[in-house]
């Protein structure tokens, strides 16, 4: 009697999954390449350093412009307050405190937790335009531009 016709299906199925197995996994790694180091790489990545624009932001609106859409939300969110029951709020005054805390304040610049991890966000860039073989950049110089973009985000 030859050796199939002796062996039973479960076991003619265990000794083909054990051959098939180590044999398939040889072929996907060779097949595969470094594909798995590719993963989340590419032009969409947030690995990649943004180009640097000193253009500013792309849509900049007049002080009027900006101080007319500040006083047309506080009156929203007094209209809606009145619908729930509240007192009205004297949009002027809320517009006059929105915008003096806005241009006495030291900006962005003072809050250290902010700077700290803008710190951190630039060390790490750094690391990274290292390992491509790009010149760091100069941290508190690009702590500062971080800043000013952020602060010139709503304007």
């Amino acid at each position: 009697m030859p050796l199939l016709a002796s062996l039973q299906v479960g076991t003619i199925f265990i000794i083909i999954v054990l051959v098939a197995l180590p044999l398939g996994a040889i072929v996907f790694a060779m097949g595969a390449g470094n594909a798995l180091q590719k993963i989340g790489k590419g032009q969409f990545a947030l690995e990649q350093d943004f180009p640097q624009s000193s253009q500013g932001p792309v849509h900049a609106v007049s002080a009027e412009v900006r101080e007319e859409e500040i006083r047309q939300m506080i009156q929203a969110r007094s209209d809606r307050g009145v619908a729930k029951g509240r007192p009205a709020l004297d949009v002027e005054a809320e517009v006059d405190k929105l915008l003096a805390s806005e241009s006495g304040a030291a900006g962005l610049g003072g809050d250290r937790a902010l700077r700290e991890e803008i710190r951190q966000l630039v060390v790490a860039r750094n690391e990274r335009r290292q390992r491509q073989g790009k010149e760091p950049l100069d941290v508190e110089r690009e702590i500062e531009r971080q800043l000013r973009e952020l602060e010139n985000l709503g304007q």
